[in-house]
C-alpha cells in the first residue's frame, strides 16, 4: 500500500489519482469521526469536504506532509469547534424548531436534551462559561465523550479536563439554580447535572 506521505507528495505535485486515493482512504473514517462529534451527518459531510479542501491548499503551499492522518483529524476537530461557536449552531439548538431526529444523539445526551426548553436554558447558560469549559462540557454533556477522549482531542492533561468539567458544571448549576423548579426542566436533567458534578474526581484547588 502506498504510504500517506508519498500520496501527499504526489498530490502536492498535482497528481489527481493520488488525491482520489487519499479521499478513498480517509473519507469514511473522517466522516464517522465528525458525525460522532456533531450527531449530524449532513453537517459532518460539509466539514469533511472542507477538511480535504484545506489539505489541498496546505499541500500547494507547503509541499508534502509526513503526518497526514493526525493533521486531517486535527483540522476536522477545529472545524467542529468553529461550528460549535457559530451562530448557526446556537440558533439550531436554541431556536423554535425541534432537534432533528436524524441527529441520533447518544442515549445519555438524549436524556439531557429531551425537552427543547431544557436545551434553551442550557445553551444560554453555556455562553457564560470560559471557552475551554464550554468545549469540555459540550463534549461530555452533549456528545457523551469519555474524559480520556476529550483530553486527547483537546491535547490537555486528563487532570485539566476533569478540573474544567467540574468548574463548568458548578457554574452551570449556579446559572440554572433559578430554573430548578421550572416546570419544563425535567427531573432527569436536574439529576444529570448533579450526578456529573459529583462523579468528577478532582485533586487540589479548582480555578
Amino acid at each position: 500500500m502506498i504510504s500517506d506521505s508519498l500520496l501527499a507528495e504526489r498530490m502536492a505535485a498535482g497528481d489527481q489519482e493520488a488525491f482520489e486515493l487519499l479521499v478513498t482512504r480517509y473519507h469514511g473514517p473522517l466522516l464517522s469521526y465528525v458525525t460522532s462529534q456533531l450527531k449530524d451527518r449532513g453537517k459532518a459531510e460539509d466539514i469533511v469536504q472542507e477538511t480535504f479542501i484545506r489539505l489541498i491548499r496546505h499541500l500547494k503551499r507547503h509541499g508534502g506532509m509526513e503526518q497526514l492522518r493526525p493533521w486531517l483529524y486535527k483540522v476536522a476537530l477545529n472545524l467542529c469547534r468553529d461550528y460549535w461557536r457559530s451562530a448557526s449552531y446556537r440558533s439550531e439548538y436554541t431556536g423554535t424548531d425541534k432537534i432533528p431526529e436524524d441527529a441520533d444523539p447518544a442515549p445519555r445526551a438524549e436524556e439531557l436534551i429531551e425537552r427543547q426548553e431544557t436545551v434553551q436554558q442550557l445553551a444560554k447558560s453555556m455562553t457564560q462559561l470560559p471557552e475551554v469549559q464550554q468545549e469540555v462540557v459540550r463534549m461530555r454533556f452533549f456528545h457523551d465523550l469519555k474524559l480520556q477522549e476529550i483530553a486527547e482531542l483537546l491535547e490537555l492533561p486528563l487532570s485539566s479536563v476533569k478540573s474544567h468539567l467540574y468548574g463548568g458544571l458548578r457554574k452551570l448549576k449556579r446559572a440554572l439554580a433559578r430554573s430548578v423548579d421550572h416546570p419544563h426542566l425535567d427531573w432527569d436533567t436536574k439529576n444529570k447535572i448533579r450526578e456529573e458534578e459529583s462523579e468528577v474526581p478532582t485533586h487540589g484547588t479548582i480555578h
